[in-house]
């Protein structure tokens, strides 16, 4: 049997253990016959053209872990960002860890996905979030369908949430092969301000498969900074769907710094409907390996008097692959849009691969819009004045590629994390790097 015919039939088992709303069932309903329908994608896709899902989805994956797991803080604490007071919610293959999370509903709601598709008190959050900017492709769709954890927030107008709040998934190794899928809603209301911090971790050589969706939803003048750190072991793969929609005068910042995994794909789409809006898509690719981590991007320019900016950097080593596929469409409406584009490629091995395709789709007269995408190698001649001053060729090295993505470390707004990630891509290099950030 294979993966999609296994999860197919086991929808009505799925279903028959979970009490929710008819309505929710209907969209359960809805979206199991579009996975049916659609399958996982392939090559002949256009948008999965270099990223090809035969080796992940070959495994015989557990879909219902069938026991709990608990895990001892001192044992994880690496994988939280620890330095300062955040809010937590954990999960352990698949489950909420009530021990090594830290949830609040004082004036704003920080829980879990169960608990709001199941109490009437955030039914009109569901009702008029859940599932509406996510799309209806194979992947999100099979989600949808099993979705029943994962992280629900909601940020009531004039709010600035005090602490960041991280959102965390392990998996133990408990099955042989455990397939995940976490669903995450996130509403921020008008004037209100969160950070967010999203990591998957396996904690184990057995298969991981994650196919997480998160809609995010900023309402007039919000602000939200979500980090994506992606640093998991050779054997887990990750497939993460983020949907946002921005209103009015919203800014909204997403980071993706993809260090590990065996493959990575990040399906990052933002819709701006309303003006003077600002969309922020930075990111930080370094592999080695045979891994594999595609980037592709959407950002939708629906009125005017908006700005969006996207810069990738990418580091590959030994014969691992990076895809950037990034696209910016601008409605005939969306005038005086200021778009810029930008997927920057460092090859530091004759079997590394890089394809980047960014992408203009323009529809209006009075907009700047710029896109571009560079590979190449170290300078040979920055290096060589680096040695020539004493600097080591190992540590040379490193500080060229540390320069190369520092720009998007600038945007990092979490001094802490920022000195996290820069730890882990001195670690990533093979450099001792003290920088004083």
């Amino acid at each position: 049997m294979s993966l999609k015919e296994k999860l197919v039939s086991s929808f009505l088992a799925f279903e028959n253990q979970v009490d929710l709303e008819s309505k929710i069932h209907d969209v359960r309903s809805e979206a199991i016959k579009t996975f049916e329908a659609k399958g996982f994608p392939t090559k002949k896709d256009e948008a999965w053209k270099y990223t090809s899902l035969n080796s992940v989805l070959k495994h015989d994956y557990s879909l219902f872990p069938k026991q709990d797991n608990a895990l001892e803080y001192s044992d994880i604490k690496k994988y939280f960002l620890d330095d300062i007071d955040t809010y937590k919610i954990v999960f352990i293959d698949g489950k909420y860890s009530s021990n090594l999370s830290q949830t609040t509903h004082d004036g704003i709601d920080v829980c879990l996905m169960s608990s709001a598709l199941h109490k009437p008190k955030y039914q009109l959050i569901i009702e008029n979030y859940f599932n509406k900017v996510a799309g209806k492709e194979g992947l999100t769709s099979l989600n949808t369908a099993f979705s029943k954890e994962g992280a629900y927030i909601h940020i009531p107008k004039n709010k600035v949430v005090a602490k960041p709040i991280q959102i965390v998934h392990f998996s133990t190794g408990n099955e042989a092969a455990l397939m995940l899928q976490p669903r995450n809603l996130i509403v921020v209301d008008e004037n209100s301000h969160v950070q967010i911090i999203e990591r998957h971790q396996s904690l184990t050589d057995n298969p991981v498969l994650t196919n997480s969706v998160t809609e995010i939803v900023a309402n007039k003048r919000a602000i939200v900074d979500y980090y994506k750190v992606q640093n998991d072991n050779n054997n887990a793969s990750l497939i993460d769907s983020t949907f946002v929609e921005q209103k009015r005068e919203s800014h909204v910042s997403v980071h993706t710094f993809s260090f590990g995994g065996k493959l990575t794909r990040n399906n990052l789409n933002f819709y701006q409907n309303g003006e003077f809006m600002d969309s922020t898509l930075n990111g930080v690719t370094i592999i080695g390996d045979k891994q594999h981590v595609d980037h592709n991007t959407l950002v939708h320019h629906i009125e005017p008097n908006c700005e969006s900016h996207q810069d990738y950097k990418g580091i590959f080593n030994d014969s691992s692959t990076g895809v950037f596929n990034g696209k910016v469409v601008v409605n005939k409406e969306a005038q005086k849009t200021n778009a810029f584009q930008s997927n920057n490629n460092i090859l530091l091995s004759d079997k590394a691969t890089i394809n980047s395709k960014p992408q203009l789709e323009i529809f209006a007269d009075d907009v700047k819009c710029s896109h571009g995408c560079t590979i190449g190698q170290l300078d040979e001649s920055a290096l060589f004045y680096m040695k020539s001053r004493g600097i080591p060729e190992k540590e040379a090295k490193g500080l060229l590629m540390y320069a190369f993505s520092n720009n998007v470390l600038k945007s990092v707004k979490i001094p802490e994390l920022k000195q996290r990630i820069t730890k882990i891509i001195a670690n990533k290099l093979g450099v001792n790097i003290g920088f004083d950030l």
